[in-house]
């Protein structure tokens, strides 16, 4: 018999918006050893300069690589995957995978599109080329929030979603598109409330499958069938309130406590 050693999937955020992409990417590849970073001491990301959005990104990342056998790498950020996808790739040899908006899928299916991300994403000139290239006949309006990535980081640690605030966020968008762009991995978390609000007409896309199939392909991983034995482990770069709350939804989802990593402070 031979012994098949599980891959070591690294996937990193600012925030625990993430493991929208782990579920999916756990899904797939249920019997892999999985590692989950996060800087909340630079939360949010979209409010960073892009020269300190890549240093960051690259010492985290750097150094995870340095403790385990990392296989690939997943920035499951929208934001930071618009600026160090290059920097990481040069950095490393090993796979680096991004996550962009689903503007492609939500164009073969309407031409009333929102795009939800956060403000840096919906500036960014790439998100303008995705639009130019997949959904040039669409109609697509853009709506950039950094209060909704917070939203979803408590709704994570167990409070309620203010659907009133919700609500008015999305007000400019109420019978005017019939699918959503879910463009940060923060907001899948939210598809509930999003869908309570806009009373259930519209339609939600977002990217997390269509990481999941890719991290897959890269891979080539031997199916093995079953849950991984091992259970993942999850990296903060600063102390948090909600550890308590946080450990809770880590366990539920087969990781070990938090711990912590020496982090930069710049």
């Amino acid at each position: 018999m031979v012994l098949v050693m599980p891959k070591h999937i690294l996937i990193f955020d600012s925030g625990v918006g993430g493991l929208s992409v782990y579920k999916e990417i756990q899904q797939q590849l249920p019997s892999e050893k999985y590692i989950y970073a996060f800087d909340n001491a630079a939360f949010p990301y979209g409010e960073l300069t892009e020269s300190v959005l890549i240093e960051r990104t690259t010492h985290i990342i750097a150094q995870l690589c340095s403790l385990f056998p990392i296989d690939i790498v997943v920035i499951a950020c929208n934001t930071a995957s618009t600026i160090v996808l290059p920097t990481l790739r040069e950095k490393l040899s090993i796979p680096v995978v991004g996550v962009v908006p689903a503007i492609k899928p939500a164009a073969l299916v309407s031409k009333k599109i929102g795009l939800l991300a956060t403000p840096a994403t919906v500036k960014r000139s790439y998100t303008y080329d995705l639009i130019k290239s997949f959904a040039p006949i669409s109609d697509v309006q853009l709506l950039g929030s950094t209060r909704l990535v917070e939203m979803a980081e408590e709704k994570m640690i167990g409070k309620n979603v203010d659907l009133k605030e919700l609500e008015e966020i999305l007000l400019p968008w109420k019978e005017t598109v019939d699918t959503i762009v879910l463009g940060c991995t923060h907001f899948p978390f939210l598809k509930s409330e999003i869908k309570k609000v806009l009373n259930n007409n519209v339609l939600l896309i977002d990217s997390g499958e269509a990481i999941a199939r890719r991290v897959t392909q890269l891979l080539g991983t031997i199916e093995r069938g079953g849950q991984s034995e091992q259970k993942g482990e999850v990296y903060c770069s600063a102390p948090t309130k909600n550890e308590e709350a946080l450990n809770k939804t880590f366990r539920e989802l087969e990781f070990s406590p938090l711990q912590y990593l020496d982090y930069p402070k710049f």
